[in-house]
């Protein structure tokens, strides 16, 4: 039997992140690969935006890096003000999935970029 652990935050993220890795396994096949669908779709449709508006935009590349960062706040705070600690149902799996690979079009530019 393990000792008893201290109820830190880092416990309590680690508790979730184990909680989410499995009910991610859990998932039916068609889950899952629906959700590998929207983390790639949203790499691509962040990929092909960045690079459209960074030349078309005024501002250039901090303000399409800055609109994105927005965005993606905002895509969080309404799921996190939404469902809480609930278990997440497949649109908001997408929409997650999603986001991250918008984000990683992002970073993966910047540093094309040089910067």
């Amino acid at each position: 039997m393990p000792p008893m652990q201290q109820q830190t935050r880092y416990s309590r993220f680690e508790r979730r992140i184990s909680e989410g890795a499995t009910t991610q396994l859990r998932r039916s096949w068609r889950s899952g690969s629906v959700a590998l669908l929207a983390l790639l779709l949203g790499y691509f449709v962040g990929q092909s935006i960045l690079i459209m508006l960074m030349v078309r935009v005024p501002g250039g590349r901090p303000l399409v890096v800055l609109a994105l960062v927005l965005i993606t706040e905002l895509m969080v705070r309404l799921r996190t003000r939404w469902l809480g600690d609930r278990e997440r149902p497949l649109g908001w799996v997408m929409l997650d999935n999603a986001r991250i690979g918008l984000t990683f079009a992002g970073v993966l530019e910047a540093f094309k970029l040089g910067s």
